[in-house]
């Protein structure tokens, strides 16, 4: 598990500072924890941060310290300004941990759908012109928002919650059930690519074959409810006959 967090977005002059206050971020199995760590925080997880020898594991705790200690003038504020910023996408994870943990075949198909839903949701919001890109006195009619992120064009706290989550359900659901997020809900992907180019993200963000080992385990639940090339499940197809699964290794491998 990685401790992914995002800073709020600096004048170029200033951003230096803010690395550099928060530059010892540590990726930890947590299954086979490290005994600093057990020393550090005992019976606590991750994500938790260290400041001048004192611990915080409490996350809205943690996000209390940063709102005073990264404040205005010098940085800008990273809570959010429009209160539907923070529940974007709140059930996204939600929705995804019973798509990739489900093993009854039968339910796949609906879980997906729920999956697909809450990230549409979160794509018709990141696609919502915000109040700030409205021009009351304009007669011209905003569409679509142009906005980088979930409450504007720098990232807040909002971004903290959603942007890892949605990471890990990209390179998740693609490796594993190969699901991809569509490419028609151009909002998310926008939100996504807007991250990427962001050290304080991808630099804080775990590598996509760390996250798909982190959930191999779980995934191979999943996968067996998958449909082969014959339209059966793994589970289904190791019920068949001898004689049929041999049949079917001869077409595959003729094909």
């Amino acid at each position: 598990m990685a401790l992914s967090m995002l800073l709020n977005g600096l004048k170029e002059e200033d951003r230096e500072p803010i690395i550099e206050l928060l530059s010892c971020v540590t990726t930890v199995d947590l299954k086979r924890k490290p005994a600093d760590l057990q020393n550090l925080a005992p019976g606590t997880h991750p994500p938790f941060i260290t400041f001048n020898n004192e611990v915080k594991t409490d996350v809205n705790k943690s996000e209390e310290f940063l709102e005073e200690v990264l404040c205005p003038p010098k940085y800008l504020k990273l809570s959010p300004k429009h209160p539907e910023s923070s529940t974007a996408g709140m059930d996204i994870f939600a929705k995804f941990s019973a798509y990739i943990k489900n093993s009854r075949p039968e339910a796949n198909e609906a879980l997906e759908r729920g999956l697909l839903k809450t990230l549409q949701k979160v794509d018709e919001y990141l696609n919502s012109p915000l109040p700030d890109e409205i021009d009351e006195n304009s007669m011209e009619d905003i569409k679509f928002s142009t906005c980088k992120f979930l409450d504007g064009n720098e990232t807040t706290l909002a971004d903290c919650n959603l942007l890892p989550k949605l990471h890990i359900v990209k390179v998740v659901a693609k490796k594993y059930p190969n699901f991809d997020i569509p490419r028609g809900m151009t909002g998310t992907w926008r939100y996504l690519t807007n991250a990427y180019s962001r050290d304080e993200f991808t630099k804080t963000c775990p590598s996509d074959k760390e996250v798909e080992i982190a959930y191999s385990d779980v995934a191979k639940r999943h996968q067996k409810t998958l449909p082969n090339k014959r339209g059966l499940t793994r589970e289904m197809s190791s019920h068949l006959p001898l004689t049929k699964n041999i049949v079917f290794l001869t077409d595959c491998a003729s094909s």
